[in-house]
């Protein structure tokens, strides 16, 4: 065993050494920026589905406010269930 490595150059394993450092350096880096992209990706995918609830949210809020506003809840009332404000005089007053 010693023959052979009299017979190396000397500081050949030390570039051996730092060959395969910097070959399992780039491997990193590769799979590093890899991974990056695909979580970006994911990132963009769950803030467009974010964007479409909000809008569906808005959307929800408007058709909402649009069923239980004042006019639309008086004119139900006066049409479909013949409801009327009464008179003054068919208000009666109860003590508690």
């Amino acid at each position: 065993m010693t023959k052979v490595m009299r017979s190396m150059p000397s500081g050949s394993l030390l570039m051996l050494v730092l060959f395969v450092s910097v070959l399992l350096s780039a491997i990193a880096v590769a799979y590093s920026a890899h991974w990056n992209r695909q979580l970006l990706n994911e990132l963009y995918g769950e803030l467009s589905v974010r964007d479409k609830a909000q809008a569906e949210w808005g959307r929800l809020i408007l058709e909402q406010s649009t069923w239980t506003a004042h006019s639309r809840i008086e004119t139900l009332a006066t049409e479909q269930l013949h409801m009327h404000i009464p008179e003054a005089a068919d208000v009666r007053l109860v003590k508690p």
